[in-house]
């Protein structure tokens, strides 16, 4: 008797079924996966929706990468030229603006409070003219404002207080026909008050200095005077019209703000970068769901083809999977082939997909550049899009999101045809073979 148990056991062992995603099922899953003569149709949809889940995946990595580069740039520039807040004046005028901005410089977390003077002016140069905004502002505070003071292209800014002399942006500089030591002349609206009415303020001031941004709006708007001569040319003697403020951290303006009322110690009214900037970023914010959700729609396609693949697939295996089934092969093993098979597509889709999305978004800038080339001209005109060049910055947070979303819309587009495979009767399968 324990001779025969012993010989039974191995035998039991032998017979025993193949457990889940065993090399059996593997096996099936890839087999399926290749192409026969007869099956063309089959795999060519398998193709499609492979290339359709790799665009997908790429095109929103790429998409994504861009769009957070632009933001990311114009935020940067933005608050590079901008005070993070801007203190104005309430009930008197800011005459006392050397003790306010010397109080608030020792707020903690303040890097720079700069008097400003800002005024609307036409300008003109060598037969050509366009509005302006002029900011007067100090020497001192100019150098600590890195949007300006690490972009100066031509001239410097040493000595600018005593210059008598402008530092403008170089778009304005190229329009205009300006260059060092050229002259350019101021028209204010708000001029002299004479017996005939109020006379337009004209005065002409040197270049000593040009900037580049990289933001055409700042680049071909903005001009600073030193504070003083600005103070001469607006009326506004021994007074300026706000001070803005410079944080170390922009992030920490709700932090800092309550510190900064009160080291202000005059009426004053407060706003800062965000309340000025809320549409702009709330648009761009908006436009950027959009995208993510749009361009989702290319990966839904491509899953809906693993779908409609998978059922022309079942349909083809109908036999094949009847002769399995009366072999022994269970119900489980049948699903488990077919969403194998079916996600196998999705997972080589979004691994190519992530690799392309990468490989486009760190080579963006010399895309741009070969594309140039080709077209011979600019693709991306930096006087509408505000930045010269196209951004890229990858968020490694949104790309695992994207590559979770592809796998799982890769997923769940296995289930029903599997299910349909399992369901399958072999009794019915085999009664016309």
């Amino acid at each position: 008797m324990a001779a025969i148990a012993e010989t039974a056991a191995p035998a039991a062992a032998a017979n025993k079924p193949a457990g889940a995603f065993s090399a059996f099922e593997w096996m099936l899953a890839i087999r399926y996966l290749r192409a026969r003569r007869r099956e063309a149709f089959i795999s060519v949809i398998a193709v499609i929706s492979f290339v359709g889940i790799t665009l997908g995946v790429a095109t929103l990595i790429i998409v994504m990468a861009v769009m957070n580069g632009f933001r990311a740039e114009l935020l940067n520039r933005i608050l590079g030229m901008n005070g993070h807040v801007i203190l104005q004046p309430v009930e008197s005028e800011l005459t006392d603006y050397e003790d306010v901005a010397a109080r608030l410089n020792r707020v903690a977390g303040v890097r720079l409070a700069a008097p400003l003077i800002e005024g609307q002016v036409f300008v003109s140069g060598r037969g050509q003219g366009t509005g302006a905004l002029v900011r007067g502002i100090r020497e001192a505070d100019l150098k600590q404002v890195s949007g300006i003071a690490d972009n100066i292209r031509q001239g410097t800014l040493e000595g600018f207080d005593n210059s008598e002399g402008a530092a403008i942006g170089v778009r304005m500089a190229q329009g205009l026909g300006l260059s060092i030591g050229a002259m350019m002349t101021l028209i204010a609206p708000e001029g002299d008050v004479t017996p005939f009415g109020t006379t337009p303020r004209v005065k002409s001031y040197p270049v000593v200095a040009i900037f580049e941004i990289g933001m055409s709006e700042y680049d071909n708007t903005i001009a600073y005077l030193p504070l003083s001569e600005a103070q001469l040319f607006f009326n506004q003697e021994g007074r300026t019209n706000a001070v803005e403020i410079y944080l170390d951290n922009p992030d920490n303006v709700d932090r800092v703000r309550a510190e900064i009322e009160k080291a202000a110690e005059r009426p004053h009214f407060l706003v800062d970068w965000r309340q000025r900037n809320t549409s702009f970023f709330t648009a761009l914010q908006v436009e950027r769901n959009v995208m993510f959700m749009i361009l989702t729609l290319i990966i839904l396609v491509a899953a809906l083809n693993i779908v409609s693949g998978l059922f022309m697939m079942v349909k083809d295996k109908g036999r094949d999977i009847a002769i399995l089934r009366t072999m022994g092969a269970s119900r489980g093993a049948m699903l488990r082939v077919f969403m194998m098979t079916g996600s196998a597509i999705g997972v080589a889709g979004t691994i190519c997909g992530v690799l392309l999305g990468i490989l486009v978004s760190l080579n963006i800038r010399a895309i741009q550049n070969a594309v140039d080339w080709l077209v011979g001209g600019q693709v991306w005109d930096p006087t509408v899009r505000f930045l010269s060049e196209i951004p890229a910055r990858m968020d490694a947070g949104e790309t695992v999101a994207v590559v979770i979303m592809a796998l799982t819309l890769s997923f769940l587009a296995t289930l029903f045809p599997a299910w349909r495979a399992a369901r399958l009767d072999p009794v019915e399968a085999l009664r016309y073979e």
